[in-house]
């Protein structure tokens, strides 16, 4: 479609010349004409939605009053593949535009933030939306005694789902937001609300792959579900945020080594007390991090990464940094000799009582490590 100069709205050029029509609605779910699943496929995108297909992608720019070009941009950061002229696009596509270009016209975001922030939230959701559908809708529309169809099923049960699940999203998200907004304004200067310095840590399932190869794909995705719970409810009962899961691996962050260390022993001593769980490894390093759309980078991460790879199983390796701040901070002494010469000066009576410690470390081999240089671990236990 080529530019229309004539100030029409989208709601003008909603004419009968159109290439693509609204696709109707009228008709109810369920049947057994053959066209009915497609049917109840608009009907359930015109659910959740909230609106009709209107708009072919020029003319919601237009509407918005953005350029076709910065639309584009904004679709596609959002996860959404190029539709050409269809009209495929509603009000509510439209007054996300409008909303989102607003906020850079205001000057609140630059242009980049803006396709940022669509990204991050596209990205995020697509996710979200991917395992409501997969893992959730699937085992509630099992065909059911009634004789109804699991399509006929869903259209009912999106429709009684939807608006719990929304207020339950925009609650979960508020909660996050404010969150994420302590730990910023708790930074110490404006350098640390980007540049971070925080304990990262890999948890790696040891011999993942030799287990793809031997198990039932079903028995495979219960397997990684149940790791990636474990982990997610642990790092988070104790202070820890979860970055993001790869299957057999997950990234963790805290602001306190000691929270880190007490996260990654945990993970190590609850998958040991799981038979249906390999072996577990895990990998911690402590410094400055960048943290970009709820993902970390830097060489702390890449060091984490490293420490995680060359961990014995079921051990935590840390870094020196980060043996460094346990004793910093009181978890672990900063000298092993130097704590059991207070121990056994207060067993004889001629020294105050020595700190109590939570954690002890133990130095092992120094090595290189690919593009970090040569690289001292610690192994990381809990203090008898």
């Amino acid at each position: 479609m080529t530019a229309d100069d004539s100030g029409a709205t989208p709601r003008d050029m909603d004419t009968e010349d159109d290439a693509v029509r609204d696709v109707p609605v009228s008709d109810p779910p369920g049947g057994g004409d053959e066209g009915d699943e497609n049917n109840i496929a608009v009907r359930l995108e015109q659910l959740i939605l909230g609106a009709d297909r209107r708009y072919t992608p020029f003319q919601a720019a237009r509407g918005a009053g953005v350029s076709m070009d910065l639309a584009a941009r904004f679709w596609r950061a959002m996860g959404f593949a190029d539709i050409g002229q269809v009209k495929a696009l509603t009000e509510a596509d439209v007054l996300a535009l409008r909303r989102l270009a607003g906020l850079v016209e205001a000057g609140l975001l630059s242009e980049a933030m803006a396709i940022q922030v669509a990204r991050s939230t596209g990205q995020t959701t697509a996710r979200l939306a991917d395992w409501q559908i997969d893992s959730f809708l699937e085992g509630l529309t099992e065909p059911q005694d009634s004789g109804l169809t699991r399509t006929e099923i869903t259209y009912p049960l999106v429709e009684l789902l939807l608006p719990e699940l929304e207020e339950f999203l925009v609650y979960v998200w508020r909660r996050q937001l404010a969150a994420a907004t302590g730990r910023v304004v708790r930074a110490q200067d404006d350098a640390e609300m980007v540049d971070r310095r925080l304990a990262v840590g890999f948890a790696d399932l040891v011999g993942f792959t030799r287990l793809t190869r031997r198990l039932e794909e079903e028995e495979l995705g219960e397997l990684v579900e149940a790791f990636e719970t474990t982990c997610s409810d642990l790092v988070a009962a104790h202070g820890g945020r979860l970055i993001k899961t790869l299957g057999d691996e997950v990234l963790f962050a805290a602001d306190d080594a000691g929270i880190a260390a007490e996260i990654g022993l945990r993970l190590i001593e609850t998958m040991a007390h799981d038979e249906t769980m390999p072996e577990l490894r895990v990998g911690i390093a402590f410094g400055t991090v960048t943290t970009r759309m709820g993902d970390v980078f830097g060489t702390t991460v890449n060091l984490a990464s490293r420490l995680t790879s060359i961990a014995p199983k079921d051990t935590v390796l840390v870094d020196q940094a980060f043996a460094e701040e346990l004793g910093r901070i009181g978890d672990a002494p900063v000298s092993e000799a130097d704590a059991a010469a207070a121990e056994k000066a207060a067993e004889e009576g001629t020294g105050a009582p020595p700190p109590t410690y939570r954690f002890a470390l133990q130095p092992m081999w120094q090595r290189p490590v690919r593009g970090l240089g040569v690289v001292e671990p610690w192994l990381l236990s809990r203090r008898d």
